[in-house]
């Protein structure tokens, strides 16, 4: 007897997502951190997007980036958690194909842009600290638009096979996907077909996404960490690092887990899934909560903005 798991077809009409394997009995108890830490990344990003648009003198090159980076933290939040939550609410599980490949391009796609607006950022706190005279010379406005551009054609390109390959192949065993949502090679593994395209070329953008990026992250702060144990007051050298420090976290908590997912499926056998899953997950919320806080509530002429907006004047 056969049923939506086991039904022989090419292309099933619905995936079924698990949620957290093995943890479907906290899934209600799980659901608290990943609703706050929504709405905190909404609530955040949208504030940022708010205070920048509002204030004129926040236009400038570090503020358009940071600006970038909100849209993709709303879209890539926006595209799994509401999912997620129905999962462990509702035990809603069931998703179209469709929408499956859709919420697959827009994951890949904005992950892959916000790691070129970190490489973005991370240029534009080398060229403010390393040549400071020439910053606004060197980030002039049509070279930020240039650098954003590039960015969204890179990450819209890169991942634009990625709904095409999973099309193409043959859905025959079953259609369960152990995940809360929709992952390129989390959906190609189900395959009845030999995934070696998809696989290499998964490798392919890893490499020349991640690696690259990192490369330049790496090097950007290595001139700034120089930079920094050279300038001339003590004071300067604890503010500048401590605000390095903190981008630096945030850089971290974007890539670290993002890699331990990709990486795990390929080669984590003994991991645990539910851990590999909770994971994958972390690298879509924390930084898009984080980022408004580190890079927003943490920079003076924001964090002031905000505080106008909200206090009652006269007071």
């Amino acid at each position: 007897m056969s049923d939506s798991n086991t039904t022989d077809v090419t292309n099933p009409s619905t995936f079924i997502l698990l949620g957290i394997p093995g943890l479907e009995a906290a899934h209600v108890w799980i659901s608290i951190p990943f609703c706050t830490m929504y709405i905190i990344a909404l609530l955040g990003n949208f504030t940022i997007l708010f205070i920048v648009k509002r204030e004129t003198s926040l236009h400038e090159p570090m503020y358009y980036f940071l600006c970038m980076l909100a849209v993709t933290d709303l879209v890539l939040s926006t595209a799994t958690v509401p999912k997620a939550l129905s999962i462990f609410w509702f035990n809603s599980r069931e998703i179209d194909f469709s929408a499956c490949l859709t919420q697959l391009y827009f994951i890949h796609c904005f992950s892959a842009m916000g790691s070129g607006i970190l490489v973005a950022m991370a240029l534009d706190r080398y060229v403010a600290i390393c040549n400071p005279l020439r910053h606004s010379a060197i980030l002039t406005n049509p070279v930020v638009a240039k650098m954003g551009l590039a960015v969204v054609l890179r990450g819209g390109l890169l991942t634009l096979p990625y709904p095409f390959l999973v099309r193409r192949w043959p859905y025959c065993t079953t259609n369960i996907i152990p995940q809360s949502y929709c992952e390129h090679i989390a959906v190609v593994k189900l395959a009845c077909a030999d995934i070696r395209v998809s696989s290499y070329y998964g490798l392919f953008v890893l490499f020349s996404v991640t690696g690259l990026d990192l490369s330049f992250i790496a090097l950007s702060y290595t001139q700034i960490l120089w930079a920094i144990l050279h300038l001339p007051t003590k004071d300067a050298r604890i503010k500048t690092f401590g605000t390095c420090g903190s981008h630096l976290f945030v850089i971290l908590a974007f890539y670290i887990p993002g890699l331990f997912s990709f990486l795990t499926h390929r080669f984590g056998h003994n991991v645990p899934l539910h851990f590999h899953v909770l994971m994958a997950n972390v690298y879509l919320l924390v930084p898009p909560m984080l980022n408004p806080i580190i890079y927003g509530m943490r920079t003076k002429r924001i964090r002031d903005r905000v505080l106008q907006l909200f206090t009652p004047k006269g007071t």
